[in-house]
């Protein structure tokens, strides 16, 4: 099968490029490069044997993509690209709608102009907002979204089923991801955020390999029971799996198709930091800040939809994630 991958040389984007070519599908990626770097088309290499097919744009240039749908004959279509800070999409509402949102959009008419209508979007458990009851259903109310990013994701939501809603002959899947950490066991790759890391993992990881001073825990007033935020890790490597498991179960099926990806538990912030600790055989140093915008107390997915419907389930452990985090940093300190 012949995907096209949005956002594909990206943390996410590219571990999925990796099980991809593993599982006989040619991915082919589209990247603007703005928060990635030319170096993962050879680690993917390295591990495959196989560099996918890149070009360099943005999903907003309608032509650039329409170009890419004509050269290639694709069967569906992975979006990752965008934007996913949620700090900074409180102080970058626009370039968050645009990126997002407008890029969907064009996407959307690109590929129906090429005659494709399979995809699975990369959304996120933001779209549920601060939830009153976990574990998260798919059929818990979305939209009381706490922040720009996750408002983003939602409206993608919102168009794409309402394009399946007037033309019911798309396959569209909704993955509903928490909070993706870890990296490829071989430590060849991981995430490399550009700038400060606006996600835990990754900082607690450059604290450790001596890039950060210490991490700022925002929050120790949350009713959890350390007091400090839970939300629900899973390996970006399980992650990558589900969406194999999305394209070959319901890629080819008209319908709207939703999905949690988690691994159905939650960890807190100092877990995480004392998991850590333990992968890399030494205490993180910390502070704690007053919490940040946006941020909620807890989050955790019900996966048995994905479990049922997709053969999909997280089998990695939170040593697992620490570990193969640690692995990636230290074996590249400075990222790619």
């Amino acid at each position: 099968m012949r995907v096209l991958v949005t956002g594909g040389m990206g943390y996410i984007g590219s571990h999925t490029c990796v099980q991809m070519i593993e599982a006989g599908m040619e991915p082919i990626i589209v990247d603007n490069l703005c928060n990635a770097k030319t170096e993962v088309l050879s680690r993917i290499e390295a591990l495959t044997g196989k560099q996918p097919t890149f070009y360099q744009g943005d999903i907003r240039d309608e032509a650039f993509l329409n170009s890419v749908f004509a050269e290639h004959d694709i069967q569906a279509v992975i979006h990752f690209a965008g934007l996913k800070a949620v700090g900074e999409s409180v102080v970058k509402p626009l370039e968050y709608y645009d990126n997002n949102v407008n890029g969907s959009l064009v996407l959307a008419r690109s590929m129906r102009k090429a005659g494709v209508k399979s995809i699975v979007f990369s959304s996120s458990a933001t779209v549920y907002g601060d939830p009153e009851i976990v574990p998260i259903t798919e059929d818990s109310p979305t939209g009381a979204t706490t922040n720009s990013y996750g408002r983003s994701k939602y409206m993608v939501e919102a168009c794409l089923s309402d394009l399946f809603n007037a033309e019911s002959d798309w396959s569209i899947t909704l993955l509903r991801y928490f909070n993706p950490v870890g990296a490829h066991p071989s430590g060849t790759m991981g995430e490399d955020p550009q700038g400060i890391p606006n996600n835990l993992m990754p900082f607690i990881a450059q604290v450790a390999v001596g890039r950060r001073e210490k991490l700022s825990v925002f929050g120790n007033d949350y009713p959890t029971p350390d007091g400090t935020g839970v939300r629900d890790y899973v390996h970006v490597m399980d992650l990558a799996d589900g969406h194999i498991a999305a394209l070959k179960a319901v890629g080819q099926k008209a319908g709207l198709h939703t999905y949690n990806l988690g691994t159905g538990k939650g960890s807190s912030v100092l877990e995480m930091v004392e998991a850590f600790g333990a992968a890399c055989g030494k205490p993180v140093p910390y502070e704690l800040c007053p919490r940040r915008p946006g941020d909620i107390a807890e989050c955790w997915a019900s996966t048995d939809k994905a479990e049922r419907e997709l053969g999909w389930k997280a089998t990695r452990s939170v040593a697992e994630m620490t570990a193969d985090t640690w692995n990636w940093q230290s074996n590249n300190p400075q990222g790619y």
